[in-house]
Parts: C-alpha cells; sequence; structure tokens
C-alpha cells in the first residue's frame, strides 16, 4: 500500500497547521514564548531568525519530539498534536526533514525510497515483500520528482551532498505527507544544487504544505511567497520577504543594522 493521509485531517477551512500561544522553557530558558504560527493548506512558507530563534525548538514541537509548558498544537482542525508520539505524528502526516542527509549509504537510490515507503511497518518486513504496481509507480514518480530518475541504482553513498538531500525530501515524500518540514536544506550546496533544490521545493507546495527553516538569504528569497521572522521565541514580523526586509524592527534584529 501506498500511505494514505490521516483520515482525522479536517482542512476544510484550509487551514493545515495551528500553533497557538505555545511556550516553553528549559532551565529557565524561554525558548518559544507565546508562539502562534498558521500554515495554510498547500502553502510554502519560510521561517528565519537569528541563532537561539526557537526554529529548531519549534519543529521539535510540530513534530512530538518536545512537549510545551503551554499553549496547542493542531494539525487540521482536529488532530491535536501535543496528544500524539513522534512515530504517530509522522503517521497521520507530518515529516520532517533534518539537516544533515541520512539515507542508507550502502542501498542504491530506489532501494532507500522503497524502505522509506513501509515507515511504521519496520524495514525487515520490507525487504522480504514484493513491490506491487501501484508502489513501482509511486518510487519512479518520486524519482523523477527529485532528479534521481537516472541514478536509481546508484549507491546512495556515492551521490553528491546535494542529491542525498534530494534523496532525502524523497524517503520523506514516499510517506505521502501533508505537511513537510524542512531544516536548511541548502547548507553545503553548489549554486546549481541550490537553484535545483529551489525547484522541487517550490513544485511541493499546492500537494503538500511546505515549511522550510533556513539562513541563507538568496535562497529564502528565490522561494518565498511568505516569510516569518523568529526572535527570542515568538514572531517578529511576518510578510513577502520585500516586507520583511524593510521591516525596521528585523533589520535591527536579524540584519544587524
Amino acid at each position: 500500500m501506498v500511505p494514505q493521509a490521516d483520515s482525522r485531517l479536517d482542512i476544510k477551512n484550509g487551514c493545515m497547521l495551528y500553533v497557538e500561544d505555545v511556550s516553553v522553557s528549559f532551565d529557565g530558558f524561554k525558548a518559544i514564548n507565546n508562539l502562534n504560527l498558521y500554515i495554510d493548506e498547500g502553502e510554502l512558507r519560510c521561517i528565519i531568525g537569528p541563532n537561539g530563534a526557537g526554529k529548531t525548538t519549534m519543529m521539535d514541537i510540530i513534530t512530538g519530539k518536545t512537549k510545551p509548558d503551554t499553549g496547542s498544537a493542531y494539525f487540521g482542525q482536529k488532530i491535536n498534536l501535543l496528544e500524539m508520539s513522534e512515530p504517530e505524528i509522522a503517521q497521520a502526516g507530518i515529516g520532517r526533514k533534518f539537516q544533515k542527509p541520512t539515507v542508507f549509504e550502502e542501498q542504491s537510490v530506489f532501494d532507500n525510497l522503497e524502505l522509506a515507503m513501509a515507515g511504521p511497518r519496520g524495514v525487515l518486513p520490507t525487504l522480504f515483500s514484493k513491490l506491487n504496481g501501484e508502489q513501482r509507480d509511486h518510487i519512479e514518480q518520486v524519482m523523477v520528482q527529485i532528479g534521481l530518475q537516472d541514478h536509481s541504482m546508484a549507491r546512495s553513498g556515492a551521490l553528491s551532498h546535494g542529491q542525498k538531500q534530494w534523496l532525502e525530501i524523497g524517503m520523506l515524500l514516499m510517506q505521502n505527507p501533508k505537511l513537510l518540514l524542512v531544516d536548511e536544506p541548502v547548507a553545503g550546496m553548489t549554486h546549481q544544487e541550490m537553484d535545483r533544490t529551489a525547484e522541487l521545493l517550490t513544485s511541493l507546495a499546492g500537494k503538500h504544505s511546505v515549511i522550510v527553516v533556513e539562513h541563507d538569504m538568496d535562497f529564502v528569497r528565490s522561494i518565498a511567497k511568505k516569510v516569518t521572522v523568529l526572535h527570542q521565541g515568538s514572531v517578529l514580523a511576518e510578510g513577502s520577504m520585500d516586507q520583511i526586509q524593510s521591516n525596521p524592527r528585523v533589520k535591527e534584529v536579524y540584519l544587524g543594522e
């Protein structure tokens, strides 16, 4: 079976993610401070902010790695993320890509995508099961999407840094997530790879909601419709890239002017 979205997911009012009045402290330090964030269905949102602004903690809360002290987080209108474990959240349709790519280096590109489709079923049953036509089509389709169709039998460890990042995005796509969280996707990439990554992430919007956390401002400018700036754990500003760049508070805090 190709993974399907959680049947409880209710997005009829167009909003995919609600994070409301969320705060969390670690040893007295407020990592997230009364954060409110709303992501629409099919939206590509860029989140920027200086180190320590709370970007990683925000992603940890959405994916169940960290439970906040106060506030609420809902996937659609009905799925309460704060009552779920990390695997349950992944199964419900939220995928996260960490900064450092983690692919099965000894396996081929095709095998990596096949293993990723298994998700909670685990790796062993996958290795001994036969793919059906629908699953094979899904793998082929994702390979084209991430631009690795000519490398299907290549050993993943032999791919370039950028290709490994695309493969990892492909591994998330095998799960058919409705919401994708992508952490610093272009760190260490060549300009060419960055352009290709911009195309890939832009192509995912619409079918998926995508949150991109990134430091590279040129890259953000190339993909962003709407940008959220975090500072000291809460939203400092939100708007188009032009609005963000001309915002005096953002200039002071983030651009150091």
